[in-house]
């Protein structure tokens, strides 16, 4: 990774805000993220890749003039431990079309779920998943996109695929591999474990035990205030519900301690760009910047 590698800031997807402001098209979404003061933008394929790729390299034009970074979640049904095999050998398929969009946005990173757990063992569906982000690899550097990143993500409910072990896990099967770390998602599966400064700090200590290398400190985030119940994850909320956590000033602080340089992706519903201002404006502070 590039050695002027800085942290950023965005929204996965677009804030009520934008239509609000009277945008309409996707070809809005870089004028928007910048008038915003954010420079980071995940779009989102959650549900099937149907950006065309010549708007994409539209919107990357648009995106590069005011150095808006990309980055692509990838379709939601994929599952990397499913025990239909069809089902989890198409997730290849799905994360080669995410690649495609992506890199026509002028992006590296693809960010996915696993998958679940299902009727097995977490450590049979683990084993699944690694064969197929091995499988996965192999195809993306086989189709010309190993410049490409993938970004396994940490999953909120109870029987996910999806730990911080087991994401740390998917990321050791290449180097190239990088987590995306869901703080939301991880204090709703340990119901409520992310209370303190140091519950952040435990967390990104056993990120940069494990990988020991550039993926610790040049990581991907997403973060939302979630609702939770005795299976995990239930809803997302936005930084003014604050009966719901995990609270984001003391992640912001490490981050600025640490000198870290995340792409900080905010998945509040209906507010992320006004609350990834805020964790801007936190890290900001906490830089004395």
């Amino acid at each position: 990774m590039s050695e002027a590698w800085n942290i950023r800031f965005g929204t996965a997807g677009t804030s009520d805000s934008f239509a609000a402001q009277g945008y309409k098209s996707s070809l809005d979404v870089p004028e928007y993220t910048a008038k915003m003061g954010l420079n980071a933008f995940e779009y989102q394929c959650g549900r099937g890749v149907r950006l065309g790729l010549d708007k994409a390299a539209r919107m990357a034009a648009l995106a590069a003039e005011r150095d808006i970074l990309f980055s692509v979640h990838a379709p939601y049904y994929i599952s990397m431990s499913s025990l239909e095999e069809d089902k989890r050998l198409n997730s290849i398929q799905y994360l080669l079309q995410s690649a495609a969009v992506c890199r026509a946005l002028g992006g590296r990173r693809i960010i996915f779920h696993s998958g679940s757990c299902g009727k097995q063992s977490r450590e049979a569906a683990l084993e699944k998943a690694l064969d197929t982000m091995r499988r996965a690899v192999a195809a993306l550097d086989a189709a010309g996109f190993g410049d490409m990143t993938l970004c396994p993500e940490t999953m909120g409910k109870v029987g996910q695929l999806g730990t911080l072990d087991e994401v740390l896990t998917l990321c050791g099967v290449d180097s190239r591999i990088t987590p995306c770390i869901d703080f939301g998602h991880l204090n709703a599966r340990t119901l409520g474990g992310i209370q303190t400064k140091a519950d952040y700090a435990a967390i990104l200590d056993r990120m940069a035990e494990v990988l020991d290398d550039d993926r610790a400190r040049q990581f991907h985030v997403h973060f939302s205030r979630i609702e939770y119940s005795a299976g995990g994850e239930k809803r997302h909320w936005t930084f003014a519900d604050t009966q719901f956590g995990p609270e984001p000033q003391p992640l912001m602080e490490l981050l600025a301690e640490r000198q870290l340089t995340p792409v900080v992706i905010c998945e509040s519903a209906g507010t992320q760009a006004e609350d990834a201002q805020t964790m801007q404006q936190m890290y900001r502070a906490a830089r004395n910047v």
